[in-house]
């Protein structure tokens, strides 16, 4: 499936994203977004970066991809067969938890977010940041 598809993942959250995937790989958050997203709410396993992605999904945010050329090999994955079933289950779980919360079935304290007052945070981060320009100026002057 190329980057351009939706993925299965992008149904179910219904999100539009056009992730390449959804488990491996390097994701582009703000750091302002992140300290709007309490993430302390979120796993200590494996399924934490599919909720921060569900998090991030759930208030409207943007979701970058970095490209990371990723090779396999026998010793170079520290899950085994039960984790990645474990793992699977969870992202499974926090897929339907993301349908549940979003359609107002049933409540999550993950996802229990307000959009308005991370959007909020976001326009106010950027009003206060320095344009390229500004911050090129600034380094060319600084010397």
């Amino acid at each position: 499936m190329s980057p351009t598809d939706s993925s299965p993942w992008s149904r179910i959250y219904s999100s539009g994203r056009k992730l390449s995937e959804y488990h491996t790989g390097l994701r582009a958050f703000s750091s302002t977004l992140l300290a709007a997203l309490p993430f302390e709410r979120n796993s200590d396993d494996f399924v934490f970066d599919n909720q921060i992605i569900a998090q991030a999904i759930s208030v409207g945010a943007r979701i970058g991809e970095v490209s990371c050329p990723t090779r396999y090999e026998t010793d170079s994955s520290s899950i085994n067969l039960g984790r990645s079933v474990q793992y699977g289950l969870g992202v499974l779980r926090t897929c339907g938890q993301y349908q549940l919360h979003k359609h107002g079935f049933r409540r999550y304290a993950f996802l229990d977010l307000e959009p308005g007052a991370v959007h909020a945070q976001l326009r106010s981060a950027a009003a206060t940041a320095n344009p390229a320009s500004e911050v090129r100026d600034s380094a060319h002057a600084d010397g």
